[in-house]
Order: C-alpha cells, then structure tokens, then sequence
C-alpha cells in the first residue's frame, strides 16, 4: 500500500526516516503501539505543573533518540496546536480565581492560564510521543501491528485501505479543480461559487463510490475473501524488553513525581 506514497510520505507523519536509524525504528512495532497509549494514558493522568513539564522532555527525549528531522516534527505538532489555541487563549477569561488583568471588562484568572498550560503541555507530550513512536511506522506495517493485537480487523483494514487510497481520491479532487479552472471557474464569495464547490463535493463522492466499486471486483478476482493476509512477523527482541522497561520506570517516575 506505500507504494503510492513519495519517498518523503512513506510514514503516516510524513517524516521520511531511514529504516534501523535512531533507536526507535529498530523496536517491534507492536511495542511501540503499546508504549505509545501507556505513556499517553499517565501523561493525561498528570496534573501537577513540574511532571508535566518532566513528561514533555520525556516526549522531546523520544523525539532526540528517534533521529526524526526536529524542526520539521516540532512544527508538524504547532499545527495541531493550531486546533486548541483559541481554547487556551479563552482559558483565562473562562475561569474564576485572582485576577490577573482585565481585558475590555473581562477578568483573566491566574488559575485559567495555568490551567491553559497544563492542557498546551499535555497535548504536546501525547502528540509528540504518537508521533514518534507511531506515527513514523509505514501504514502497512502499523496495520499488521494492529491485527498482531487483536485489534478489529475490519478497522484494521478500512485503516489500510484509507491510507492506500486517499492519495487517489486527492488525484481525483486536483483533476476536478482544474477542470473548472480550464472553464474559468474563479472561487469568490457569492452563490455560484457555492454552487460549484457543492457540485464538486458531489462528484468526488460519486466518483469515490465508483472507484471503490471497480477496486472490490478487482480484489475479489483476485482472490480476497476479507481477511487480511499477513506478509510479515513480530518477535520481541532484548532490545525492546530493555525499552519497554525503560519506559515503565519513566512512568512510574512521572506518576510519583505527580504526587509528590
């Protein structure tokens, strides 16, 4: 399924990473999948500033070991802070406490900006951490890593076949857009424009139901009966038992530290 995917797009961070570099790369994905949603799961349990600062190096500890590109990672995380910004900056404003200023006759809280802080660390950890210890698998082997845990293999595969084939669809959706370019279509602020991205919408989905039509008598003429054949296995080595355990101790520092 990667082989639609660039040299530079062949992870699901888009981050391209040689294979066996860094530390991270070499260990069973099955692992990391595990790892990733423990240390996610306790960093979400913390509530104290200094283990949430401890949990962020913690995620930028990862990021070091794991030789991805930092600057282009570190951005790639500010975009999803994109998505909470407005909630952090509304934090303040939203919670009671000591007066920290008053903006246009709005007391901003001390308590608030704190609290925005903890969120802003909490998503950074999770996030860096996701995408360091999962998100730079090749989809297919994240997919064989899923099924390997007993994960749904419907999801598993719907996960598969979404990844191999929204580059298609965004093919499909560049092709329409010049179309309507070629016919002098300018987007603008008015009901034609509506209009016309309502019919685009409208024949992406009518063309993805027949692409998706043609690639399920393909498969079955080849030969698929929905079950998912698996090309590759997994075996714990020394190394990741030794990782894992690391990660374990870690945790179990950030929790005690959370309390203490």
């Amino acid at each position: 399924m990667a082989h639609v995917l660039g040299n530079a797009e062949a992870t699901l961070s888009h981050v391209a990473t040689p294979r066996h570099s860094g530390l991270i790369a070499p260990l069973d994905p099955r692992l990391r999948i595990v790892l990733a949603c423990v240390f996610a799961v306790v960093v979400v349990a913390l509530h104290s500033l200094p283990a949430l600062l401890a949990a962020f190096g913690v995620a930028l500890g990862l990021l070091g070991v794991s030789r991805m590109p930092v600057g282009r990672t570190l951005r790639r995380m500010a975009m999803m802070d994109g998505f909470i910004v407005f909630m952090l900056v509304l934090m303040p404003f939203s919670m009671p406490g000591d007066v920290m200023f008053t903006l246009w006759g709005l007391p901003a809280s001390w308590q608030g900006l704190w609290r925005a802080v903890e969120i802003a660390l909490t998503a950074n950890a999770v996030i860096l951490s996701l995408m360091v210890l999962v998100g730079s698998m090749e989809p297919v082997t994240l997919g064989h890593a899923l099924h390997r845990l007993r994960c749904p293999e419907t999801l598993v595969l719907l996960l598969m076949f979404t990844i191999r084939y929204i580059e298609v669809l965004r093919e499909e959706y560049l092709r329409l857009r010049a179309a309507m370019r070629v016919r002098g279509f300018r987007p603008g602020t008015n009901w034609h424009s509506y209009r016309s991205f309502g019919y685009l919408v409208g024949m992406m989905m009518v063309r993805a139901i027949e692409r998706s039509e043609r690639v399920l008598q393909a498969m079955k003429c080849r030969g698929f009966s929905g079950r998912m054949l698996l090309l590759q296995d997994f075996a714990l080595t020394r190394r990741d038992h030794l990782f894992a355990a690391a990660i374990c101790v870690l945790c179990v520092g950030l929790l005690l530290l959370d309390h203490a």
